[in-house]
């Protein structure tokens, strides 16, 4: 939710107070409010594709008012000749780089644990005891993608937390996935006019999935304070530090802490123990 009041100009950065309300003069903010509460009102009625409607239509409001700069359909994709497979195969055998692999390593499989596990959560896809099903397969595909992104020399393929705004638009099976992945190849071609959707449209979307996934707040055992307090943590530090893995590694910090503090050392899991030194480790020489 901070990201999409960020990427709309709602939120801004203050060099006094951290953060500040940005300027409601600006059409961009008003139009990322405007998209968020179509949205809503959509959803509500339970109208079909309320999230791509209200960016559809933003779109064409920006356009109107000039905002929006036509650039054309299509383009062919840059050639990936320059970065495929230029691999730094002697730095393998540095040793100053097996810091920046474990950083990587922690920050994406800890990213990518809890994206899933919010998503999951939205689609329902969490059983009552916490598991989801086929997460092994899910992380391995995430993998796979993260090796091959690797070598084909483009950013880290991973999970987005994004895809939540799928979830609410009703896409819960692995038809969904692959219907997407089709589009995103189209897209590549497609770039110029998929580049004319601007980042204040897309930030009304994230702020509602944002809210959404709020409601999984409510399977918080409030009534218990060493359960509830690494929730909040958890949930507060994810954007205060932009970052999934952190908020989840302070989370799990906590709850160990608490859990010890309190006496409660039955329910820290074996597994518990070696997550929590694994993080205090990271934050301290990583």
């Amino acid at each position: 939710g901070l990201i999409g009041l960020k990427t709309a100009g709602i939120i801004v950065d203050s060099p006094a107070t951290l953060i500040k309300l940005g300027s409601l003069h600006e059409p961009g903010p008003l139009l990322a409010a405007v998209c968020f509460l179509l949205i809503a009102i959509l959803s509500y009625k339970r109208v079909f594709g309320a999230i791509l409607i209200s960016i559809m239509g933003v779109t064409l409001a920006g356009w109107g008012l000039g905002l929006v700069k036509f650039g054309g359909v299509m383009s062919m994709p840059p050639s990936l000749a320059p970065t495929w497979m230029a691999m730094d195969v002697a730095g393998v055998f540095n040793v100053s780089m097996i810091s920046v692999v474990l950083a990587f390593l922690f920050v994406h499989m800890f990213d990518t644990a809890g994206t899933l596990m919010g998503v999951a959560q939205r689609a329902n896809l969490v059983a009552p005891d916490g598991r989801i099903e086929n997460l092994s397969k899910a992380l391995k595909a995430d993998s796979a993608s993260s090796v091959f992104g690797a070598v084909v020399g483009v950013p880290p393929v991973t999970s987005y937390v994004e895809s939540a705004a799928g979830v609410a638009a009703g896409g819960r099976t692995g038809l969904t996935a692959v219907v997407v992945g089709l589009l995103f190849i189209a897209a590549m071609f497609f770039a110029p006019l998929a580049g004319m959707i601007p980042a204040y449209a897309t930030a009304g979307a994230l702020i509602y999935v944002a809210m959404l996934m709020m409601g999984s707040m409510a399977h918080i055992h409030w009534d218990e304070a060493t359960d509830s307090i690494p929730a909040i943590v958890t949930v507060i530090m994810m954007p205060l530090t932009f970052s999934v893995a952190d908020g989840i590694a302070l989370g799990f910090i906590s709850y160990v802490a608490l859990k010890a503090g309190t006496g409660k050392y039955k329910e820290i899991s074996a597994s518990l123990w070696v997550l929590c030194a694994i993080f205090i480790a990271k934050f301290v020489f990583l």
